[in-house]
């Protein structure tokens, strides 16, 4: 069986044809300093783009910035600190991007978190949730007015949210999406990844008059260190066999590349990218497909917003 998946798999894999430079630039890739992650910043890097990694850890960051500019002789890579799992590490994030770049042009929301032994955050939240969706949904809102002021009519700034295939076993349940002890650890991982699909959704209606676009992007299977969070059985049975049979980072970062760069991909909003094509489908599989998934990015929408205690101030050209 695994044989199947891993023929399957290969032989579906695609690749970003896109040649286009990013010379002048500016993107913003979360967790790209491993994995899927690090691939999208070397690519972009090669392109000729100021690039900005972020992640929690200085180490690691300023290791991968090493790496990538003696990839790519770009020395225009920058590491600057994010922590998603806390709320007050994301504003200062922001801040600091507002106040020192004069442009954005693409925001890839990569960062995730696969099983964790602590589950809540300082503040009692699901970290899985708070660093995989809720962290992301207050960066975007807040990074907004500048990724406004660079996108034009002809080339929009673009926001790519990192999805998974698992966003099928997802939850519309969102009203109970942060309850303590209400989900396995699967479910949550399932719940972030859809949330950020009703995400795009529902901000994509409310940037209609706006030249951003919002869009998700499925890695397929990939054999990244995420896995290695869960318990040391299944975290080393999975990190095995998906070395062996999935996906590896680079082929995982081919769609959100794609989805960054692609003219097509550029001109819509609220859609998920599998394998460099967009599915018509946001649930990858058809026994899965729900009406009720834009009344659900609305509830989704006023949770999060009162979740992240997001201030009026704080609403930039969302402001009505």
């Amino acid at each position: 069986m695994l044989v199947l998946v891993h023929i399957y798999q290969k032989k579906n894999n695609a690749k970003c044809k896109s040649t286009k430079q990013l010379n002048g630039k500016t993107v913003i890739v979360t967790g790209g300093t491993l994995g899927i992650g690090v691939r999208i910043a070397l690519n972009f890097a090669r392109r000729g783009a100021r690039v900005i990694i972020a992640c929690p850890y200085e180490k690691e960051g300023t290791n991968a910035r090493r790496v990538i500019i003696q990839k790519t002789d770009n020395r225009n890579v920058i590491y600057k600190c994010l922590d998603l799992a806390n709320l007050e590490s994301v504003r200062n994030f922001a801040k600091d991007i507002l106040k020192n770049e004069d442009r954005l042009d693409i925001l890839v929301n990569n960062a995730g978190v696969g099983a964790v032994g602590d589950f809540l955050t300082e503040d009692g939240m699901n970290i899985i949730m708070r660093v995989n969706y809720y962290g992301h949904f207050l960066l975007t809102l807040l990074l907004l007015p500048l990724l406004s002021k660079t996108g034009t009519e002809s080339e929009k700034s673009r926001i790519i949210n990192a999805t998974s295939m698992l966003r099928a076993q997802g939850s519309l349940d969102v009203e109970n999406y942060n309850r303590v002890g209400y989900w396995y650890q699967i479910s949550i991982y399932s719940n972030s990844k859809l949330s950020v699909v009703l995400f795009s959704k529902a901000l994509t209606r409310r940037l209609q008059n706006h030249n951003i676009v919002i869009n998700n992007a499925d890695p397929g299977l990939v054999a990244t260190r995420i896995y290695e969070s869960y318990n040391i059985v299944v975290g080393y049975i999975l990190k095995y066999l998906l070395f062996a049979f999935f996906k590896n980072p680079w082929e995982g970062a081919q769609t959100a590349i794609h989805v960054a760069l692609d003219d097509d991909a550029g001109i819509v909003s609220g859609q998920v990218f599998e394998n460099c094509k967009m599915t018509d489908k946001a649930w990858p599989f058809p026994w899965r497909e729900s009406k009720n998934m834009d009344q659900a990015a609305e509830k989704l929408w006023d949770q999060s917003v009162k979740l992240v205690k997001l201030e009026n101030s704080e609403l930039g050209i969302l402001k009505l």
